[in-house]
């Protein structure tokens, strides 16, 4: 594993994990800039949670950024200093993101960071990253997640049921699955190229929302799951695994079957 600190005045890590396959023949690895860092989640831990268990269930290099705000104070307006490159996306094969912003304003900002998908890289959207950016007024970035949230419930058990048990990200995923002590974000919209994947049902609003997706969004797939505020729902078999699949299929890297493609499942050490 290498460790380089950025050379900016504020907490800011890039870290890169790479499985070297032992056949010379596989394809290379898919790989997935991961973005994380911001308020009111463990991404220290979580980072090394999603890279070292999607690593073991697919072929994929990550390169981790991992930024706070100055000093390393979570800070929900702090700016992720690759973003403003125009650019920022260049040479990735998607990006996961698991970052948790949510008061920063600065339009042109949020929708640079949404260009990039709606240009063409393929997303994998975690937990907060649906609440980030929200402050913005602009809807590129909900249309790139596919919807629009703007508050959760509490922190409790959720009853998850499938409802798109045929779509190949689902298959393997039970026909309901109890996700302890999470939190359920509200739809408030949803936008056109939605596909619902999962729902569960909300206590305080008295009706369903959905927390598992899939999205189109320009020339981009794009994955998103509003699960995982603990580590205990990111480090859990049944959500990595689940991860694992909307990842390979938003690079197209997923059969109908719901298994990885040739040479795009678990890489032998």
């Amino acid at each position: 594993m290498k460790r380089l600190l950025l050379p900016f005045s504020l907490l800011a890590v890039l870290v890169t994990w790479t499985v070297i396959a032992a056949d010379p023949a596989k394809p290379a690895p898919l790989k997935v800039l991961m973005v994380t860092g911001g308020c009111c989640h463990d991404y220290e831990n979580q980072k090394m949670i999603l890279a070292e268990g999607l690593s073991a269930r697919a072929n994929v290099e990550f390169t981790v950024v991992h930024e706070e705000g100055p000093e390393g104070k979570k800070d929900k307006t702090h700016r992720i200093s690759i973003y403003e490159k125009d650019d920022w996306a260049k040479g990735y094969d998607l990006v996961l993101h698991n970052e948790c912003f949510g008061g920063i304003e600065d339009v042109a900002f949020v929708e640079r960071i949404a260009k990039a998908h709606r240009d063409g890289v393929p997303a994998v959207m975690l937990h907060c990253s649906t609440h980030s950016y929200r402050a913005a007024k602009t809807d590129e970035w909900r249309k790139c997640i596919g919807q629009t949230s703007m508050s959760h419930e509490k922190n409790r058990d959720l009853l998850v049921k499938n409802v798109a048990p045929e779509h190949p990200v689902m298959k393997g995923f039970p026909a309901e699955w109890l996700d302890a002590k999470d939190e359920l974000y509200k739809n408030e919209k949803l936008w056109e190229n939605f596909v619902p994947l999962a729902k569960a049902y909300g206590e305080e609003t008295k009706k369903d929302h959905f927390l598992i997706w899939v999205n189109t969004y320009g020339n981009a797939k794009v994955f998103g799951t509003t699960m995982g505020h603990n580590n205990s729902t990111m480090e859990d078999p049944v959500f990595l695994d689940l991860v694992a699949r909307g990842l390979l299929w938003a690079t197209g890297k997923l059969g109908e079957d719901g298994k990885p493609a040739a040479g795009y499942g678990p890489v032998q050490k």
